[in-house]
């Protein structure tokens, strides 16, 4: 296997060193970019190989897999009697369960643990908020048009399908070219996407029709608040912009300290152009998002110690632009040698990673990849995903950003609303002040009644702002911004910038944002593929192992048969089971005992709880246990079970231990059900 992969990796390598030796002399913007393209395709081309060597043994079946899904309802297509739109799910009453049940641990292990302060904010969102955001301006994909029909396609999905479409032609002279097209499909322009469509001669997939050239289009869901029309807004993309809006109430809500986190679940809405491949690309979905707002110069967390021996799989930026694999280190080494930025955001890598194992991905399929820098934003001082190997390739469920101030700097410009902390100073201290020096007559004479908006604006700006302001300054002589719905060109005779020195007592200080963000669906789906399982003896019974944390039910009541007898000892133990707060589901249908446990089994549920005669003849009652991953059982008096499935749903119990303390039931029931 590695000699295949060897030269993929010195390509990889060797693309990896041009970069950075571009990078170093100096050269232009262009050039970058180009030799940045080249690098992400052999990266990909590189991924895609190590895939396809790993065993076979390692993929799920992803066909009986999702027939399971959809045939025991954990979801579904939205609107199905109606023919069903694309991108968007109904949950069933087990997807239903199990999702809450995620949730469920996602709140305990966040915001309980961390004392994280929850808000619930509004989905309907002004455009002001995303204008600033960035969102209103930036968040698009290139979309192609059917001319007659009208109908919609995501410009690079429709290329690619196109172009495997040709390649599977033996007769394809120019299938090199067109792999290539392909792995670089994330890096072409509008035109250049244009030019492909025509090169190719890419139809509609569906009616062989022309198409439109590649437009822009923006993935919000665009409405207007109220009546009148006259509030333009959208349905929110992420759910993030609500905690930054109300960080000053938050602030205020923990008596003015930091650091302190606050934290949102929710819904979020994407117009996905072609959503594709089940909950993986959805138009509506489930967030839950962490803001962690820190000192700038204090990200140290204290409880860093508590994950830092945690051993995890991480693929730096350096090994990816190296041909290298996924290292699996020491999280605490990680920080210290800089390939993880610090402490605070080495903390929230820890606990994403113990959050997923709990909820149930496997531990050798997830890993944590780092942006490589012309992935991040300039902003950001570092951002690592965390990936979930699926039969679709690895795939992000989680992002791990630390985006520094841009956030709330952004937003207090926006609304000349300090967004800021004060933090009191032990001594004394003197700091170096950078803002902006309008020449408020030259201002005034080009924007007339106007020049307020701008002179408040230029008020508000912070230092990594007006840093950047400055070399577009000094490089074009000009730059732009946008207040209240008006643009504003300043040039050098309009505004400078001054530089002093201060003493301070009280340091106001813009906090720092570390961002964890959890798509909710995705983590579903992992979990699914990661839990999803075929009895060896019958290829025929599949079964999710999830933990029995999340599991949709904890356990199924079962009477032997259909005898009155048992009757009184179901309601006893479901009555019971109730009191505890164990869910549970009675399955009193006439099949026999094996189909019904693997009815159970085929929706995940923990563990089984058989009546059966020895239940109703022998004193005192007992009944059995089953474990649904290894199906072997035990027992136990009645009125002990509800304890014993509470213990092992909330983690104080494992099964090796309840079979230690009860005896193995070894009955010829087991012959008799099968």
């Amino acid at each position: 296997m590695e000699e295949i992969l060897a030269p993929l990796r010195q390509a990889v390598r060797e693309q990896g060193d041009l970069v950075h030796q571009l990078k170093e002399t100096g050269a232009s913007e262009q050039e970058v970019n180009k030799a940045v393209a080249e690098l992400k395709v052999r990266k990909k081309i590189l991924e895609a190989k190590e895939l396809a060597l790993q065993p076979k043994d390692d993929t799920v079946d992803r066909v009986k897999m999702e027939d399971t899904l959809k045939r025991r309802f954990f979801y579904d297509q939205a609107f199905a009697i109606y023919g069903g739109v694309s991108g968007l799910y109904d949950f069933g009453p087990v997807g239903c369960a199990l999702k809450n049940n995620i949730l469920q641990v996602w709140r305990q292990h966040f915001i309980q643990e961390e004392q994280i302060l929850e808000v619930d904010c509004t989905m309907l969102t002004p455009e002001p908020v995303l204008k600033t955001s960035g969102h209103v301006d930036k968040f698009a994909d290139y979309m192609v048009k059917d001319v007659k029909t009208g109908e919609c396609f995501r410009a690079d999905h429709l290329l690619k399908a196109h172009l495997k479409k040709l390649m599977s032609d033996e007769k394809c002279s120019a299938k090199k070219k067109m792999e290539d097209v392909i792995t670089q499909m994330d890096n072409y322009t509008q035109q250049e996407l244009a030019d492909l469509f025509a090169e190719y001669n890419v139809k509609s997939s569906s009616t062989g029709n022309d198409l439109t050239p590649p437009i822009s289009f923006n993935l919000m869901f665009q409405t207007s608040i109220g009546p009148g029309g006259n509030m333009p807004g959208y349905l929110r993309p992420e759910t993030a912009q609500g905690m930054f809006l109300n960080f000053k109430r938050l602030l205020e809500f923990n008596q003015g300290k930091l650091p302190f986190g606050a934290a949102q679940i929710g819904n979020s809405f994407r117009n996905e152009i072609s959503p594709r491949s089940g909950l993986i690309r959805v138009r509506e979905f489930t967030m839950a998002e962490i803001e962690h707002f820190v000192d700038p110069d204090e990200k140290v967390h204290p409880k860093f110690s508590n994950v830092a021996d945690l051993e995890i799989m991480l693929f730096s930026s350096k090994a990816q632009t190296s041909g290298q694999s996924a290292q699996i280190m020491r999280l605490g080494d990680a920080v210290e040698q800089g390939v993880i930025n610090n402490s605070v955001l080495g903390y929230f890598i820890g606990r994403i990673y113990l959050y997923l194992i709990k909820v149930g991905l496997s531990k050798d399929k997830v890993r944590f990849r780092q942006h490589m820098e012309n992935e991040m934003a300039h902003y950001a001082c570092d951002c690592w995903d965390a990936e979930s190997k699926t039969s679709y390739g690895w795939i992000e469920i989680v992002g791990c950003a630390d985006r520094s101030c841009f956030d709330l700097s952004c937003h207090a410009r926006a609304t000349r609303v300090p967004l800021v902390a004060e933090k009191q100073l032990k001594e004394p201290k003197t700091v170096n002040i950078v803002q902006f020096e309008p020449n408020k007559g030259v201002i005034g004479m080009t924007y007339k009644k106007d020049a307020k908006l701008a002179l408040d604006y230029l008020a508000v700006c912070d230092e990594c702002y007006i840093s950047d302001q400055e070399e577009i300054l000094s490089e074009t002589g000009e730059f732009s911004f946008e207040t209240e719905g008006k643009t504003f060109r300043l040039t050098k005779d309009m505004v400078s910038v001054k530089r002093f020195q201060k003493t301070l007592h009280v340091e106001e200080i813009v906090p720092n944002v570390i961002e964890p963000s959890f798509g909710i669906g995705r983590i579903m789906y992992s979990i699914f593929e990661h839990s999803f399982h075929i009895r060896q003896e019958d290829e025929q019974r599949t079964y999710f192992s999830f933990p029995a944390t999340v599991a949709p039910y904890k356990c199924y009541i079962l009477p032997l048969s259909q005898n009155q007898e048992f009757v009184p000892f179901v309601l006893q133990l479901s009555e019971a089971m109730t009191r505890n707060g164990v869910s549970h589901r009675v399955d009193d249908s006439s099949g026999s005992i094996g189909k019904r446990y693997a009815r159970s089994d085929e929706i995940g549920v923990a563990f089984g709880i058989t009546i059966d005669f020895d239940t109703v003849k022998k004193t005192p009652h007992t009944a059995t246990l089953r474990d649904r991953d290894s199906m072997r059982q035990i027992r136990a008096k009645i009125a002990e079970l509800p304890g014993i499935i509470q213990d092992l749903a909330n983690g104080i119990l494992t099964w090796t231990e309840v079979e230690n303390k009860y005896p193995i039931f070894e009955g010829q029931e087991a012959s008799k059900k099968e």
